[in-house]
């Protein structure tokens, strides 16, 4: 079933509030390399909802299964990075503050609820939902593969 066009543009000024707000406070709170990460994955995300999803959500029963699928291997993703301290080691690669009350925050609190919501929206064909799905593959999903360059990078030594 089509989308209505108002649903549409509602949810693209939801997509891109969302883009907006996790990037200034990505940024307020942590610094810029993690907000170019998840920045660029949510513009890329959105593109591909737009040209997927948005006018046509697809079956839940397309889709619900991958997400679920990436969902819970990011949570014990999420699981690895916090026993090897994460966190920690990106503060300072990059000379940022990321406590572990933060990384706990956002990774084992907010993020978990944001995924079962979106679960929900998918298995009723709301757009938004679609778009959150898309973030998740290209964020969580593609960008983790960003990880790997980490270990060529200099840390930046606090300062010294």
């Amino acid at each position: 079933m089509e989308t209505s066009k108002r649903t549409q543009y509602v949810s693209m000024a939801a997509a891109a509030l969302f883009i907006t707000i996790v990037c200034i406070q990505g940024f307020r709170f942590i610094s810029l390399p993690p907000v170019i990460i998840v920045g660029g994955s949510g513009v890329i995300g959105f593109i591909m909802w737009y040209r997927t999803y948005l006018k046509y959500p697809v079956d839940p029963k397309m889709i619900l299964l991958l997400s679920l699928v990436t969902i819970a291997a990011l949570e014990i993703h999420m699981c690895e990075e916090y026993l090897t301290g994460f966190g920690p080691s990106m503060s300072r690669l990059f000379n940022i503050i990321w406590t572990e009350k933060g990384f706990l925050l956002v990774f084992a609190f907010i993020r978990p609820v944001l995924y079962s919501m979106t679960a929900l929206g998918l298995c009723y064909c709301v757009p938004i939902a679609g778009f959150i799905a898309w973030f998740i593959f290209i964020g969580p999903g593609v960008a983790e593969f960003t990880h790997f360059i980490f270990p060529l990078l200099k840390p930046d030594n606090c300062g010294k």
